[in-house]
């Protein structure tokens, strides 16, 4: 099993920066793939970044995101983070951090809020 907790969250003017962290625990060897959902109001939970949690560290992003968002993680504390730059009010979702492991398990956080105002 895997847990993942996510922080840092909260309310920010456009333009400005937030950094989220996830912790994962339990099973984490097992993780091949950690990453970044968000769902906005009344929409769907779409994919905004990956990353392998290997040596090659191969990410993928969202084109919403692409230049604005950054996903990098620490083997080491176990931990995943979204540098998110230039935030548009269009980014106001709640950020689940997502785990899939070698055997195709998935695994979610609960969630954290960004609201981000104009």
């Amino acid at each position: 099993q895997v847990q993942l907790v996510e922080s840092g969250g909260g309310y920010v003017q456009a333009g400005r920066s937030l950094r989220l962290s996830c912790a994962a625990s339990g099973d984490i060897v097992n993780i091949w793939t950690l990453g970044w959902y968000r769902q906005a109001p009344g929409k769907q939970r779409v994919l905004v970044a990956t990353i392998t949690r290997g040596s090659t560290s191969t990410t993928k992003y969202a084109d919403s995101v692409k230049g604005r968002f950054a996903i990098a993680k620490d083997n080491t504390e176990n931990t995943v983070y979204l540098q998110m730059n230039s935030l548009k009010p269009e980014d106001t979702a709640v950020y689940y951090c997502y785990a899939v492991t070698y055997l195709r398990s998935e695994h979610w956080g609960k969630g954290t809020q960004v609201t981000v105002s104009s």
